[in-house]
């Protein structure tokens, strides 16, 4: 694949005119070609021997650098070989083309990585079987391993990725959960950096819910009171909104684990499977606690209360462990009020309006306010977390 590659580039240089020559070679007769072994390489192999070429190329590629043309070639071959390497140090054209930037990289991805890759992600899958998440209530790592051990597809996967059947149900567990989580709560995401970018996107989304309010009363009928003509509301936006600037994108530094960039990127816009609740470990079971990714909000604003709730009442958790659930659950309030502020046919109230009076009544009960809760900072872990053993080739995690 790699020689016939070679003899489309050769042929396209000529059919634009670049080349008059023909410095191609019969299709049926090209010899294999190997990585290193293409013209450009070879010229770049003997650029570096001299001292005038640094390259990572041929490491990154797992190639080995040749300055001579392979003698196992025809002799025809190494003839066309040695004219296309001519025509590189000589045609201008030809040598801004025949470059790393512009040529098939041909590095494939070898079988074990791309099996241990399908692998992995047929287990998150299977982690995020719909039945498992079904009541929105976060669930620690070792009882979710507990109701994963019943599997038997997924204990039958999980041995075929660690390699032996004696593998930890549990270490495997959170070691797939931790990699694929981003935490509940602004401040165990990002750095003080990343958090002024949040601010700011805030901001913009507050415009933006306000923006849209304007459009929805110009959308009323003409004959109710909150009716505004377009031209009203054009003004009324300019005054009020004005134009909107984008936020600033983030950057690696912005978040405080490099999963937590990979996961979200520059616009953190959340591709997590996973969300995770530091500091809601309970009793002896030290492994993190997770939620799904696919809750919505109110399902998510659920999961908090509900965690909020248990912790308060029936485990009498201290004040500063109570209040990062309670701003965590702030953060979600103006998505509730967007999207589940219609009247609620199972509870027949408007779950915006009701989470934002839960987390202002209870902020007042442990001595604080809505503000107090925004400006609040993780504290501490009053545990240690549990270790997560690397996997090994063996794996004798047991």
């Amino acid at each position: 694949m790699i020689a016939v590659q070679e003899e489309v580039d050769w042929h396209s240089y000529r059919a634009y005119q670049l080349l008059n020559d023909d410095l191609t070679f019969p299709v049926d007769d090209v010899p294999p070609v190997t990585l290193g072994e293409r013209a450009f390489e070879i010229v770049m192999a003997r650029k570096m021997a001299a001292g005038e070429l640094q390259t990572s190329w041929f490491d990154r590629h797992g190639s080995r650098p040749i300055t001579e043309i392979p003698t196992h070639w025809p002799a025809p071959y190494r003839q066309l070989v040695e004219r296309r390497i001519a025509a590189i140090e000589s045609n201008p054209n030809i040598r801004l083309i025949e470059r790393p930037e512009y040529k098939r990289r041909w590095n494939d991805e070898p079988w074990d990585e791309q099996q241990e890759r399908a692998l992995r992600n047929w287990l998150l899958d299977r982690i995020e079987a719909p039945h498992l998440w079904s009541t929105p209530k976060p669930v620690s790592c070792a009882r979710l391993a507990d109701r994963l051990r019943d599997d038997h597809d997924f204990m039958q996967v999980a041995a075929l990725y660690r390699g032996h059947p004696d593998f930890d149900v549990t270490n495997l567990v959170v070691e797939l959960a931790a990699a694929e989580a981003v935490p509940y709560w602004a401040p165990l995401r990002y750095t003080a950096a990343g958090l002024r970018k949040r601010q700011v996107w805030e901001r913009t989304w507050d415009l933006q819910r306000h923006e849209d309010a304007i459009d929805a009363r110009a959308a009323l009928p003409a004959n109710n009171a909150q009716h505004l003509s377009p031209e009203a509301a054009q003004a009324l936006k300019a005054k009020e909104v004005g134009k909107l600037a984008p936020p600033p994108k983030y950057a690696n530094a912005d978040f405080l684990k490099g999963s937590f960039w990979h996961l979200r990127g520059k616009l953190d816009v959340p591709k997590e499977r996973f969300i995770a609740y530091p500091g809601a470990e309970r009793g002896a079971d030290t492994t993190p606690v997770i939620g799904w990714a696919g809750w919505d909000h109110l399902r998510q604003a659920q999961t908090l209360a509900t965690q909020y709730l248990e912790a308060l009442e029936l485990e009498s958790w201290p004040v500063e462990r109570l209040l990062p659930l309670l701003a965590g659950l702030l953060e979600l309030v103006p998505w509730l009020k967007q999207w589940h502020n219609n009247i609620d046919p199972t509870t027949g109230e408007r779950m915006g309006d009701y989470f934002e009076s839960f987390v202002a009544e209870h902020a007042r009960r442990h001595g604080t306010t809505i503000d107090g809760l925004r400006d609040l900072q993780p504290t501490a872990p009053a545990r240690k977390p549990v270790k997560v053993k690397k996997k090994t080739a063996k794996d004798a995690d047991t």
